[in-house]
């Protein structure tokens, strides 16, 4: 009993023990302003709030390419914090204030660069606390643990957080970039960054506790604390080879043609999958040098000129107005109106109001319409809503390809653009790709019908938004996304194969962009600019393009490139740029092989180089005197006649000619002999007719197979020529 009687005493005196020093510790704290534990006197420090809170940044979310290559991420870095506070004591009476800022200023210099009497500067300033510039910031982990290492007297550090762009200049104006404002928080300013910032932000944590003014905590005290919940990563569709590729090629290009403006996009047709988005000039996120805030593929309007062609044959074709082997006059085409619905009429026609010629002044006299789209006919794409169909029926066509509408893709920013088609010259101009403005990414969309039998789908970026803790955890998936069907298949077909004629005859416009790897289909644009202030074009800018697919027989993937520069003549005969993208997009896919050997191949070395030059004026001179004209030209000279003067000639005196070009010369009409036109084009074919005056009748594209009369056999106006063209 008498040890049962002592222990409950003694508990008793433990317990009143605790209280008191607990009360104790209440009244220095309260009262004497002392911290009984560590020491520390309060009574400078204490204020009306001496409850700190530090926040735990969350890390933004990464964005990736389809591959898992990172494209945006966050860097841990960390910024310097010199102590100039002479009364800032640590709790054990250590130094915790510079000291000595000139042997600091001296340590600290060659780690960051900076020149000792700056450093200098900052440490003898009149605060409690500075920071050292620029080039104390953001340091990497390696700078600071060699300050640390130093174990100077009052310099600490801040963690702090830092967007990287690991690829650098990376189809930056998709990506965009982000910054911390003034309170250090980071948002999305611009692109992606901008567009998916509710999804790449995550939530910031943070600590609550007692602490004295300097934010030492006093041991013993209660600390709140809630985790910082990270950003979700965003998942693009892009390709980093295949966008590595575009940026490459947009370098070639402004070395080769010093443009104002590149730009360019790479799209699955079947998906609407962006694989390569991006513009020149750029910038690098990391360094923000940037100028211009508009991108181009999605908010720049421009006249697409002539790829625009193919939508002009679209609506001829699936509206059941077309017929592809009717002759049509591809000469100067002049026009009236009624209603503002226009017509043709002859150049001398007193109610002529306008004229429209083709590029470079070109005629093929009567050619099939087929042919109007191979060698980029404006008169004959003209022609189609003058002679086939409404002008008020291609303008339903245009609506149904989307044109002149927003695309919506991904909350990108864009442009409509601008239609032009109340006047009869805006209607016309517009069969050609002018008068009128899209923006590339309306272009894309609107070609994957033409490449994906007729079915419309809408292009997109994010292909998916995900947990950053767990990569299963799909929080947003892309889906392809049908936004109409323009035309039919068998419409798709029958302008997939003109646009093969387009890329790989021999006089088409595109030849010149043939790969190996595989065959492609393909439309060119040249586009002259509207000169500025107004009222008509400029001769001297022009805008450069090609929309490619590939492969032929059944496209998967798409390709439109287009440059704004000074003209340049040979501007589609120097394709490497662009073909370096098309080679790098079958590569990726495997499209390599998958090309018939009985197909065309890109050009050889023994076509390139090329020389274009302009046809001289050569009737009424001798064989000699045009021969010799002509020797530079590197053209295939066939002279037809037995005479030593020049009558007519083909192609006319203006036009453009290349090299190996065939030049028809008739010197008689009464000895003409039937050449060999084995291996002919229809082009070539034709060049005979019109320079002979010699009807012949074709079958067939290609190459010519077969003729009906011997080489070598005189011929005239009576004697029916005929000739088998085949593939």
């Amino acid at each position: 009993m008498r040890q049962s009687n002592r222990m409950i005493l003694l508990i008793l005196a433990t317990i009143l023990l605790i209280s008191g020093l607990v009360t104790a510790n209440v009244f220095l704290v309260a009262v004497v302003k002392v911290h009984a534990r560590s020491g520390t006197d309060l009574t400078d420090y204490v204020s009306a709030s001496n409850v700190h809170r530090t926040v735990q940044q969350a890390r933004r979310g990464y964005i990736l390419d389809r591959n898992g290559t990172i494209i945006a991420q966050d860097n841990v870095t960390y910024n310097i914090i010199a102590i100039l506070d002479k009364n800032r004591q640590s709790r054990k009476g250590e130094i915790a204030y510079v000291d000595d800022p000139l042997a600091t200023a001296r340590a600290l210099a060659p780690i960051l660069g900076m020149e000792e009497s700056t450093l200098y500067g900052y440490l003898t300033k009149n605060a409690k606390q500075v920071e050292l510039g620029s080039k104390g910031r953001n340091l990497p982990r390696e700078t600071k643990e060699a300050i640390e290492a130093l174990d100077l007297n009052g310099i600490e550090f801040v963690q702090t957080t830092k967007r990287s762009y690991p690829l650098g200049t990376f189809a930056s104006y998709l990506i965009g970039f982000a910054q911390a404002d003034d309170d250090g928080e980071v948002s999305g300013r611009m692109g992606i960054e901008q567009y998916m910032n509710a999804a790449l932000s995550g939530e910031d944590g943070y600590k609550r506790y007692q602490a004295d003014k300097n934010g030492n905590i006093l041991p013993g005290m209660k600390m709140e604390e809630k985790s910082a919940v990270n950003g979700n990563d965003v998942i693009l569709t892009l390709d980093q080879g295949i966008q590595e590729a575009l940026e490459t090629a947009f370098m070639q290009t402004q070395a080769e043609f010093n443009p104002e403006k590149v730009w360019g996009s790479v799209m699955e047709v079947e998906t609407g999958k962006i694989l390569a988005w991006g513009q020149s000039p750029s910038f690098d996120p990391n360094t923000m040098n940037i100028d211009d805030y508009v991108n181009y593929v999605s908010q720049m309007p421009y006249e697409p000129g002539s790829t625009m062609k193919v939508f002009t044959y679209a609506a001829a074709i699936d509206s059941g107005a077309y017929d592809g082997s009717v002759l049509v006059d591809s000469s100067r085409f002049c026009y009236a109106a009624t209603n503002r619905k226009p017509y043709r009429v002859s150049q001398g026609d007193s109610r002529k109001i306008g004229c429209i010629g083709n590029a470079s002044g070109k005629s093929w006299g009567m050619i099939p319409y087929d042919l109007g789209l191979v060698y980029s006919s404006n008169v004959v794409t003209a022609s189609i809503i003058t002679n086939l169909i409404e002008p008020s029926v291609y303008e339903e066509y245009l609506d149904r390809f989307g044109f002149f509408k927003l695309v919506d893709t991904d909350g990108i920013a864009e442009s409509t653009g601008v239609k032009n088609f109340t006047w009869p010259a805006d209607k016309l101009a517009l069969t050609y790709g002018q008068g009128s403005t899209v923006t590339m990414l309306q272009m894309i969309q609107a070609y994957s019908a033409i490449f994906n039998d007729g079915t419309m789908v809408k292009p997109y970026v994010i292909d998916q938004v995900r947990s950053s803790y767990d990569d299963q955890n799909v929080l947003y998936q892309g889906q392809t996304q049908v936004v109409g069907t323009p035309i039919s298949v068998e419409t798709s077909k029958q302008v997939q194969q003109l646009m093969y004629d387009t890329a790989n005859r021999e006089d088409g416009t595109a030849r010149f962009y043939q790969i190996p790897e595989t065959t492609i289909i393909a439309k060119t644009g040249t586009t002259q600019l509207a000169a500025v202030g107004g009222g008509g074009y400029s001769t001297g800018k022009t805008i450069v393009s090609l929309m490619a697919a590939m492969p032929a027989e059944d496209p998967k993937v798409l390709v439109y490139y287009a440059f704004q520069a000074d003209y340049d003549k040979n501007a589609h005969v120097k394709s490497d740029a662009i073909k370096s993208v098309l080679r790098k997009v079958a590569m990726t896919y495997n499209f390599a092989g998958q090309q018939d050997v009985s197909e065309p191949s890109a050009p050889s070395a023994e076509i390139v180089p090329i020389h274009e030059s302009t046809m001289p004026s050569l009737i009424n001179h001798t064989l000699t005197y045009a021969q010799n004209k002509l020797a530079d030209s590197e053209c295939d000279v066939i002279v037809l006649g037995g005479g030593e003067e020049i009558i007519d000639q083909f192609p006319q005196a203006g036009e453009m000619v290349v090299t190996r070009q065939k030049v028809f010369l008739l010197t008689d009409t009464y000895q003409i002999t039937m050449p060999d036109m084995n291996g002919w084009t229809r082009k070539e074919v034709s060049g005979f007719w019109k320079a002979s005056g010699l009807p012949v009748k074709i079958e067939g594209y290609g190459k010519v197979v077969s003729q009906n009369i011997p080489p070598g056999t005189l011929v005239n106006k009576q004697t029916a020529i005929e000739v088998v063209l085949q593939e």
